[in-house]
C-alpha cells in the first residue's frame, strides 16, 4: 500500500508537470523506478503501460482546449512511432544491468538540460520542417530506450526551433499517446516472441503501474488548463533538479554494487 501511495504521488506530480510543460512524466517516473532497483526494460515497460491511460486523458484535455497544431502532429507522430519501436527493440535485447548506467546517465543529462532550459526565453516562430522528422525519431527512440525522453527531447527541440509554447506542448502531449501505444506493443511483441523475460520484474511492479495510472489520471484533466496558467520556467527548474538528484542517487547505488 505504501508503494502504491508513493507512486500515486509520483504519477500525479509527473502528470501535472507533463501537462504544463509537455515533458517529464516518463523521466520522473522512470528515474524513481530505477532508484527503487527496477531494471531499465521493466521500468520503461511499466511507465509506458501507465502512460497509455494518462496520455489519452492528457491529449483529450489539450484537444478540448484547442492546444494542438494538427499539421505538426501528423509530421511528428509517424517518426516518433518508428523511433520508439526501435528503442524498445534495443532495450529488450541487452542485459538490464549493463545498460542501467547508460540510462541513468542519460536521465541525469536530461534533468540538467531542463535546469539550463528553464533560464532561457526563446521567441516563438514557425518550426522549420527539416527539424521535425529527426527530432521525432530521436525522441521516440530515447523515450523507449531511456524510459522517458519524448517530451524533454521533442518539446525542448521544438521550442528551441521557435515553436509557440502552447501549441508545441499540446501537440507533443497529444502525439505521445500514439508513440506510447507503439512502444507498448513493441514490448508486448518482445514478450510473445520469447526475446524478453518480463514476468518477474512486472509482478513486483504492479503497485507502481496502478499507482502511476491513478495519480496520472487524477492530474491529466488539468493538463490543458495548467499549460495556460503555471510559471513554466520555475516548474521546469524544479523538475530538472529533482531528476538530477534521483539520477545521482541511483549512480551512487550503482557505484557501491
Amino acid at each position: 500500500m505504501m508503494d502504491f501511495l508513493l507512486f500515486v504521488f509520483v504519477g500525479f506530480l509527473a502528470q501535472v508537470v507533463d501537462g504544463a510543460l509537455g515533458m517529464a512524466y516518463g523521466v520522473i517516473s522512470t528515474t524513481t523506478l530505477l532508484a527503487f532497483g527496477v531494471s531499465p526494460a521493466h521500468a520503461s515497460a511499466t511507465v509506458h503501460a501507465a502512460e497509455l491511460f494518462t496520455t489519452a486523458a492528457s491529449g483529450s484535455s489539450h484537444l478540448y482546449h484547442r492546444n494542438i497544431d494538427w499539421k505538426l502532429f501528423w509530421r511528428l507522430t509517424p517518426c516518433g512511432i518508428v523511433g520508439g519501436c526501435l528503442g524498445a527493440y534495443v532495450l529488450t535485447s541487452f542485459d538490464g544491468n549493463l545498460i542501467k548506467p547508460f540510462v541513468t546517465g542519460y536521465l541525469g543529462l536530461v534533468g540538467a538540460w531542463l535546469v539550463v532550459r528553464s533560464f532561457k526565453r526563446i521567441p516563438s516562430k514557425p518550426v522549420p520542417t527539416r527539424f521535425v522528422a529527426p527530432l521525432g525519431a530521436a525522441g521516440g527512440f530515447l523515450d523507449a530506450a531511456g524510459g522517458g525522453g519524448w517530451g524533454p527531447v521533442v518539446t525542448s527541440g521544438l521550442l528551441g526551433a521557435g515553436g509557440a509554447p502552447r501549441y508545441v506542448i499540446g501537440t507533443v502531449n497529444a502525439s505521445e499517446f500514439l508513440i506510447t501505444l507503439a512502444v507498448s506493443l513493441s514490448f508486448f511483441l518482445a514478450l510473445l516472441t520469447g526475446r524478453w523475460d518480463i514476468a518477474g520484474g512486472m509482478v513486483s511492479s504492479l503497485a507502481s503501474i496502478f499507482g502511476l495510472i491513478f495519480g496520472g489520471l487524477l492530474a491529466a484533466p488539468l493538463a490543458g488548463l495548467t499549460v495556460k496558467r503555471l510559471d513554466e520556467r520555475a516548474l521546469l527548474r524544479a523538475v530538472g533538479i529533482l531528476i538530477v538528484l534521483l539520477a545521482g542517487y541511483k549512480t551512487i547505488q550503482l557505484a557501491w554494487l
